[in-house]
């Protein structure tokens, strides 16, 4: 209970009005619920004549023998004017109305819930959302995609379908069981107590069962965040799994995961649907109990406990039946709940790697260079992934990276606009450290190219304007030209409004490049990162993309990585990686005449 209590002190607060409100309104329906019930005393004591009539009126004042006299003169009253069955409808009458505002005001507390409920779950899916946002790419490279989006589904719906709901019982069961006991304490104190005596032990049963229904709900949610992380492995590679007949395998796979899955929900539900019956079949014996013991206060000699009383007090404990069973239900829904709101918490609490300094300088220009002084990384702390690296790039130029796959090049250029910070060394630009400077200021100093162009499922004029506010179509246009794709988008179905599909599916691979350059172009930073842009593309594609490159690099500075050595031949400076070190430098024709790693690489792809 007290995780709840934490929960509901973080996000309840900005709805603390509403909340207000609905607490003031729960009270109100308990109020009205327990006159409506209470009046039975009184009528059935005087016109059943179990009661002495009162003829005399009392002077008011607040306390529980004075009200009852007031209540039996004026039925009294009502009697002798209208008789016993006028007196009834009017009693009718007036039970109605309170009934009405009764309900009214349990409407009105469950119409003040809807916001709250609503607008937590709102503000819990934009929570994760931002945070996701702000986290750096080490934190996704531990985590699975499909595991992610389970918990910004599956346990945001969870936490709905389970704290959220609870919320209205969780406000009002509480209110209706106070209420309800003071009037029965009132009423009878000995009754009440021998109920305060029962309540407990079926409470502490009913605990028993749901012990561990908040462990299996986290192992439940844990094994749909892998089922879903399995779909989308297999959306994303349905190509390889076609080409290689392993539909078999991997729907044995999820046949396995799947199991698993229900087995879990079974041990699950199990102990779920067991709290309803459980909470009847004790709540019978405790009515039970309380109907022998009333019984015996009714027919004891003392008679502290008159027959009205005794029907008007079960009436009362008939209705904290359900407030009791409500807030049950609530319990084991708030069990289920804080399982999902655990994995929520997994992202929200996540510390970002990539820190900003309290104070970060905010450079607005690149003047003069880009420094890498004695640069050390690594993934795990077993392996460096760079040694000691330096490299100088000063602007306007163009240093091109090659080397064997996994030498290093990738991991330099994430380290530039602080996608990972450095372990050793320092990186600066115009003298001050990368990780001095604002992180919003650092990358929009540079934009990228990659080899896979990350698209989205929009239009392509939004896709080339990703991320440029304020633009026009006329730059956007122009931007499209400079990339060598405005004639094929004048050629798609409605031009620059066409949606391109899934990460640009509709797309060719160069058209999808293409597009990747313009939107690089739009933005117009000093620096460009061209991470292996051509390597993936037909001849002619490829031709026509780095044509766009070409117009992309003009009069920046760029740091390229390439596997077709033949597009680099320009480059001011040509750095040769190998197991995380810098083994050779150069111009191209430097290169070749060292008759090293280079030459070897290039005689290969010209043989």
């Amino acid at each position: 209970m007290c995780d709840f209590i934490v929960i509901l002190r973080r996000f309840i607060p900005p709805y603390k009005w509403r909340l207000s409100k609905n607490i003031i309104y729960n009270l109100l329906h308990a109020v009205f619920g327990t006159l409506s019930m209470v009046m039975l005393v009184p009528v059935m004591g005087i016109l059943f004549g179990t009661q002495p009539e009162v003829t005399e009126r009392v002077d008011l004042a607040l306390n529980v023998d004075t009200l009852k006299e007031w209540a039996y003169y004026y039925i009294t009253v009502a009697k002798n004017q209208y008789g016993a069955p006028g007196t009834l409808l009017l009693v009718g009458v007036v039970a109605i109305l309170a009934t009405a505002l009764k309900t009214g005001f349990s409407y009105l507390a469950s119409y003040e819930t809807v916001y709250i409920r609503n607008g937590v779950v709102r503000d819990i899916r934009k929570k994760i959302y931002v945070k996701i946002l702000s986290l750096p790419i080490p934190f996704f490279s531990e985590e699975r995609k499909g595991d992610i989006i389970s918990r910004m589904t599956g346990d945001v719906q969870e936490v709905e379908n389970s704290i959220m709901s609870s919320l209205e019982m969780f406000f009002q069961s509480p209110v209706l069981i106070i209420i309800y006991l003071a009037a029965m304490l009132l009423m009878s104190w000995q009754l009440t107590l021998f109920v305060f005596v029962m309540l407990p032990v079926m409470g502490f049963l009913i605990g028993k069962v749901g012990k561990n229904l908040k462990r299996h709900s986290r192992e439940g949610q844990d094994k749909m965040g892998e089922i879903l992380s399995l779909i989308e492995e297999t959306l994303s590679g349905l190509r390889i799994v076609k080409a290689f007949n392993a539909e078999v395998k991997m729907e044995a796979r999820f046949g396995r995961e799947n199991e698993m899955y229900r087995r879990i929900q079974n041990r699950l539900m199990r102990r779920r649907y067991l709290s309803g019956p459980m909470s009847e079949f004790l709540g019978t014996i405790v009515i039970v109990m309380v109907l022998w013991f009333g019984g015996t206060l009714i027919l004891s000699s003392t008679g502290t406990l008159t027959a009205p009383e005794f029907i008007a007090y079960i009436a009362l404990f008939y209705s904290i039946i359900n407030p009791v069973k409500n807030l049950t239900n609530a319990w084991y829904n708030i069990q289920k709940g804080l399982a999902a709101m655990d994995r929520i918490d997994g992202i929200l609490a996540a510390e970002s790697s990539i820190k900003e300094v309290e104070n970060p300088v905010h450079i607005g220009s690149f003047q003069r260079e880009i420094q890498y002084r004695d640069v050390d990384f690594s993934y795990t702390a077993d392996k460096k992934v760079l040694k000691k690296v330096n490299v100088t790039i000063p602007i306007g130029k163009t240093v091109a990276l090659v080397g064997q796959s996994g030498s290093g090049k990738s991991t330099f250029v994430d380290l530039l606009p602080r996608f990972y910070d450095v372990k050793g060394g320092q990186i600066t630009i115009d003298g001050t450290d990368v990780r001095e400077c604002s992180l919003t200021a650092l990358r929009e100093l540079m934009g990228n190219v990659n080899q896979d162009p990350i698209l989205f499922n929009d239009t392509i004029y939004n896709n080339i304007a990703f991320g440029v506010e304020n633009t026009t179509r006329e730059a956007v246009e122009q931007a499209a030209r400079i990339a060598n794709a405005h004639e094929f988008i004048l050629q798609t179905e409605n031009g620059y409004e066409t949606v391109i599909g899934d990460r640009g599916c509709k797309l060719s691979g160069g058209q999808r490049q293409r597009l990747s350059i313009a939107r690089a172009v739009l933005k117009n930073p000093p620096v460009m990162i061209l991470d292996e842009a051509t390597s993936a593309l037909d001849t002619e594609s490829e031709k026509l993309v780095q044509e766009a490159l070409d117009n992309l690099m003009q009069n920046r500075t760029s740091v390229v990585i390439a596997h077709r050595l033949s597009t680099i031949k320009k480059a001011d400076l040509i750095c040769v990686f190998h197991e995380g070190e810098i083994v050779e430098r150069g111009t191209h024709e430097e290169l070749l005449q060292q008759n090293g790693i280079y030459t070897k690489l290039y005689t290969m792809q010209n043989f």
